[in-house]
């Protein structure tokens, strides 16, 4: 795959009555899965990344790709988003997902979600200029926009439940152990 080359899907529209079956069949599945055996709940994920052109990599996922890139002022070609947005949009995506997992799962109905994430990092360290600030972000904003009949309250009970159940907003709160290898080919 080039650098300029990018796997597009789209996305099927659906309804919130099919979205919540969904939810609730997967929800189901899951449950009886992990019930009849708890070590069905580990999962594993992977991606093999390929350096391309001057800084990019080429990503795939499964049966996706994409490509991650730097904007010229970075040394890159600008050919994909950059690592640090696709971590803010992996926080986004997730975020998405269990807010309609757990609205549907506390009855907690929303009709429309936008969620923008923003996230402050000194580059600093990045190019070795100082080495006494952090080279991840030093913060991370979520604004979630929720539309639909209930009351703050229970917005912010759905709020809750997402913050303590959403992956990649453990990842960004939390040290994760990172074991790294170099292999000489």
């Amino acid at each position: 795959m080039t650098a300029t080359a990018h796997t597009q899907s789209t996305i099927p529209e659906i309804t919130g009555d099919e979205r919540a079956e969904r939810l609730t069949q997967a929800g189901s599945a899951w449950a009886d899965r992990i019930d009849a055996d708890r070590s069905n709940a580990h999962l594993t994920y992977a991606v093999d990344g390929t350096g391309a052109g001057s800084v990019a990599t080429t990503v795939r996922a499964g049966k996706h790709s994409f490509i991650v890139d730097e904007p010229a002022a970075l040394a890159g070609d600008d050919a994909g988003t950059s690592p640090v947005e696709y971590a803010l949009g992996a926080l986004a995506g997730c975020q998405v997902v269990v807010y309609r997992l757990y609205a549907q799962k506390l009855g907690i109905p929303f009709d429309d979600i936008v969620i923008r994430a923003e996230a402050d990092l000194d580059a600093a360290r990045l190019l070795g200029a100082d080495e006494s600030v952090r080279a991840g972000f030093s913060a991370v904003r979520l604004d979630i926009e929720l539309s639909g009949p209930e009351s703050d309250a229970r917005y912010d009970e759905l709020r809750e439940a997402v913050d303590a159940h959403c992956p990649v907003l453990d990842i960004v709160q939390n040290p994760t152990p990172v074991t790294t290898t170099v292999t000489r080919v």
